[in-house]
């Protein structure tokens, strides 16, 4: 699990951090599955928390998908150096 970046009050559930990055909630939960991002904090039934940093990396992610550069692509040439 990652660890936590932010304050607690300037994390985001799941369905504010799609609509910060202007996506849907699925595609959040596909990034997550693929291991393209990882929640800040999971607290069991009341979910996961995204961050500022994620928000930016989950539209960062988009824009480079819609340029043309597979999700596969972006996990292990961009975001392996990480």
């Amino acid at each position: 699990m990652a660890q936590e970046r932010q304050s607690p009050e300037s994390l985001l559930r799941i369905s504010a951090a799609a609509k910060a990055a202007d996506v849907s909630k699925q595609t959040i939960e596909y990034y997550v599955m693929l291991g393209l991002i990882e929640p800040v904090r999971v607290e069991g039934s009341k979910g996961r928390f995204f961050d500022d940093e994620l928000i930016k990396r989950i539209r960062l992610i988009r824009e480079m998908n819609k340029s043309g550069y597979t999700l596969r692509d972006i996990r292990e040439t961009y975001l392996s150096n990480r």
